[in-house]
């Protein structure tokens, strides 16, 4: 039976709380509400899928403005050691020419804590010439794989762990996709913990001669990230089909290459939009797209049910905050939502939510429970331990709001927890937001940019 307790089941260890660090960062508290206007870097969702299809194109391909983050970075660096050409400048289009011949790399690849350069390249791993070894950092070796390697296996592949490891990492792979029935090639997948295991063999897919049909067993959560690998595939001229509910089938074939402008990171422009909806102000994130497979657009709705204004323009995306009802207090509503097709907004919400006037319940939401850490369980612990009353549901959290005192936010080296801290904070004096540099993961330089916006420095 699965513990729901607050606190429990944290990939940091018996302890439901890391021990605290001595690298602590005081989160701002404005005393006026912002006004600013943000860029935010490139998608690390779409960035992290062009990188491997322009290693299985036909020629060179190249990515402007792509978000130069550890996760990228990581999926870069794991496609050179396969043996592609990956340029990477820090003030220009990054490049990939792919080669003909995916070799066995001569030591493990590093996937540093990056889910997307782990499961994307799993499959991948099969056009190598021998075995590939991935590692990474200890947490990742603690998130859900079993699904797509059970589906590798079932194809062929021969995935094998360390004797006697923890985690599933070290992790070694060998061996061609070879489906049973060539002529009729398809695989079952239970994809319950991660749609990104849809995505990965949709990926893989593409280098079989007659493609794949990929059948989900359960519920796949956060399917517009397989509409994004589906609208990636596209754009590369490769097919994609649903075909029935949780049933896609992708074409044989090599994607052209791509010369494409990366989308800006709607999950990480949240927290600033959480910005104005909590101090009443108002924020522009320039080059929201009209139209877009991302799932962080959803705060635009969300934001509005919790009181907030919000306006797509040729502007961009501008937030408008509610008045306060009294001295401290955010003027949003607290809601019930389902975020089963947005979960990375889950921990920026969650902290609105605890800044509102009434309470919340977010739903949909149990596979964050194998994020980088237990999301859930980490949210519900460190929101209680600042005063808070949050409870963990077995798919989610009901958020009482109480009022909040200064303490320590610790962010179990995940990147969305520390950007709840930082909204906290906007209401929260003294909050100390622990290892806030694990934002490195997806959105360099977070600090310089937050203090930006709430007018600290030039």
């Amino acid at each position: 039976m699965t513990d729901h307790t607050p606190g429990r089941g944290l990939h940091s260890g018996a302890d439901p709380r890391p021990a605290a660090s001595p690298h602590t960062w005081a989160a701002p508290t404005p005393t006026s509400p912002v006004e600013a206007t943000v860029t935010v870097p490139g998608s690390k969702s779409w960035t992290n899928r062009w990188l491997p299809l322009a290693a299985l194109a036909t020629g060179t391909s190249h990515l402007h403005a792509p978000l130069d983050a550890r996760d990228t970075r990581a999926m870069a660096a794991a496609l050179r050691a396969l043996g592609h050409t990956v340029t990477t400048p820090a003030d220009g289009p990054w490049s990939v020419t792919p080669s003909p011949d995916w070799r066995s790399p001569a030591g493990p690849i590093d996937c540093d804590q990056a889910g997307t350069v782990l499961r994307f390249l799993a499959p991948l791993a099969s056009l190598a010439d021998g075995p590939v070894t991935f590692t990474g950092e200890t947490h990742l070796g603690f998130r859900p794989l079993t699904g797509l390697l059970d589906a590798l296996r079932s194809l062929g592949v021969r995935a094998q762990s360390a004797p006697g490891a923890d985690g599933v990492l070290p992790l070694t792979l060998t061996g061609r996709l070879a489906p049973p029935d060539p002529a009729d090639p398809r695989v079952e997948l239970d994809a319950r913990a991660s749609s990104q295991f849809v995505s990965a063999l949709l990926l893989a897919g593409t280098t079989l001669p007659d493609g794949l049909t990929i059948t989900a067993t359960g519920e796949v959560p956060s399917l517009p990230h397989v509409e994004m690998t589906r609208a990636a595939l596209a754009h590369t001229g490769v097919r994609t089909e649903q075909r029935g509910e949780g049933s896609w089938w992708v074409e044989g074939k090599r994607p052209d290459p791509v010369d494409v402008t990366v989308e800006p990171d709607l999950s990480s422009a949240a927290v600033f939009l959480a910005a104005a909806a909590v101090t009443g102000g108002r924020v522009t994130v320039t080059g929201w797209p009209e139209r877009t497979t991302q799932g962080g657009d959803h705060v635009r709705g969300l934001l509005e049910r919790m009181g907030a204004r919000c306006v797509l323009d040729a502007d961009g995306l501008t937030v408008t905050g509610p008045a306060a009802h009294h001295v401290g207090g955010s003027g949003l509503h607290g809601i019930e939502a389902d975020l089963g097709a947005c979960g990375e907004l889950t921990p920026v919400l969650t902290a609105l939510c605890a800044l509102a006037d009434g309470p919340s319940t977010l739903t949909g939401i149990g596979h964050l429970r194998g994020h980088e850490t237990d999301r859930l369980a980490a949210l519900a612990t460190e929101i209680n331990t600042l005063g808070g009353e949050v409870r963990e549901l077995p798919d989610g959290l009901e958020i009482t709001p109480r009022p909040l005192h200064a303490g320590r936010f610790s962010t179990y080296h995940d990147h969305r927890m520390a950007m709840a801290g930082a909204v906290l904070g906007l209401a929260v004096p003294g909050l100390l937001v622990e290892d806030v540099e694990t934002t490195d993961k997806t959105l360099p330089g977070f600090t310089g940019r937050w203090e930006r916006l709430l007018g600290r420095t030039t």
